[in-house]
């Protein structure tokens, strides 16, 4: 390995620890938390760490992350990905039951519970059509199509609902965070349609 190679491999695995670590370390300081309870708390950073992942998911399926079998990691990731959408949404069920069942009947006052109820489903969705596809009698790229629609939802339901919150995420690390992870969708989808 050349020290180009390194110096790059090193200054990629230095913007990704930036901005993954920048948005967490913001909420973990944030004041609210003085003021809500421990489940609150897990939801709260359930969906942080989800927000983490959906900026990561692209960029190992580019294989762009130094030192990572990106295409290995990318379905165990998503796997992680669905585990932490359950937390996060179970979590805020104990917190509030009422609040959850208005949130996944669009009766909600909140604008951002709409957009957090889509990208739920739609990253189940995107997590079935992966897992069961075979089962399915699904060819692999309609499958990957389909899956590609159901990501975009995803990203920008996920985005959009961060966005609208204002919870423990730090207003600035928070927009940065959905930028980055609008831009690194947007050139996933990008190298998945010159393939």
């Amino acid at each position: 390995m050349t020290k180009a190679v390194t110096v790059r491999s090193a200054l990629i695995w230095l913007g990704l620890a930036i901005a993954l670590g920048a948005p967490t370390i913001a909420a973990a300081f944030s004041p609210l938390l003085a003021w809500r309870d421990g489940t609150y708390v897990a939801a709260s950073f359930a969906g942080i760490l989800a927000l983490c992942i959906l900026f990561l998911q692209p960029l190992l399926m580019a294989d762009k992350v130094p030192g990572l079998k990106g295409r290995h990691l990318h379905p165990r990731l998503g796997g992680l990905l669905v585990i932490l959408v359950i937390i996060h949404v179970g979590a805020l069920w104990l917190t509030s039951p009422p609040d959850v069942i208005d949130a996944l009947l669009f009766t909600s006052p909140t604008p951002f519970s709409a957009w957090g109820v889509v990208a739920m489903w739609a990253t189940f969705a995107a997590a079935l059509i992966v897992f069961f596809r075979r089962k399915m009698g699904l060819r692999w790229a309609p499958a990957r199509r389909v899956h590609l629609a159901l990501t975009t939802l995803v990203v920008a339901g996920t985005v959009v609902h961060a966005w609208l919150i204002e919870g423990l995420m730090e207003p600035i690390t928070k927009a940065i965070l959905s930028g980055l992870v609008v831009l690194a969708a947007i050139y996933g989808f990008a190298r998945v349609a010159r393939r």
